[in-house]
């Protein structure tokens, strides 16, 4: 409540400006927690369009009370609502299979190529089309589908700021009556955690 009635003064009574601060407070302190170990979360399932497809989603935080609270098992159902409507293939950037991204650059760079355009313009349109290709297929860079101007990634720092604890999904699986399966987008951990588990 203080932190909206600051924002408010601090915005000079504008709303929407104090939103945008609140927000940008929100990322702030999802930065200064990235760093914290997650062990705690959930696995949770979400089945959608009369049971045609499936998600299977484990998102982590740092403690079974943050868990159980109602933000939490909220933002999971969101992703997991997300993930069943958008289909992503990895959880972020840096899962994206070094084969995947060759192809993808060299498919952008023939077809700049073919323009005509100088060697220097053809690799910005090669950068251009490889956020885009990002925001198509990693989970995190994907605008919400309730809200497109928040990314996965900004709807989590939300509830970052709001719960106090770092937040990171895991990996996730998407199933879909009759669709063939490849792999599970998945995140590889760090060795220390790799060995507790």
């Amino acid at each position: 409540m203080m932190d909206c009635k600051k924002a408010l003064t601090e915005a000079g009574g504008n709303v929407e400006e104090a939103m945008v601060i609140l927000r940008k407070r929100g990322m702030a302190s999802a930065a200064k927690k990235a760093a914290r170990a997650t062990s705690e979360g959930v696995v949770t399932s979400y089945i959608h369009a009369g049971g045609k497809i499936g998600v299977l989603l484990e998102v982590n935080c740092e403690s079974d009370f943050v868990a159980r609270t109602n933000e939490f098992q909220g933002l999971v159902h969101d992703i997991s609502m997300h993930i069943a409507a958008v289909d992503p293939r990895y959880v972020r950037k840096e899962d994206v299979t070094p084969s995947d991204l060759d192809r993808e650059k060299d498919i952008y760079r023939a077809q700049a190529a073919a323009t005509g355009k100088p060697q220097a313009v053809v690799e910005k349109i090669v950068e251009g089309k490889m956020a885009k290709f990002y925001e198509e297929v990693c989970l995190l860079d994907q605008p919400f589908i309730k809200e497109q101007s928040v990314s996965i990634q900004q709807l989590i720092a939300t509830v970052i700021g709001k719960l106090g604890e770092n937040i990171t999904v895991r990996r996730f699986a998407r199933f879909k009556v009759g669709e063939a399966t490849e792999t599970v987008a998945t995140t590889k951990l760090p060795p220390a955690e790799e060995k507790a588990e």
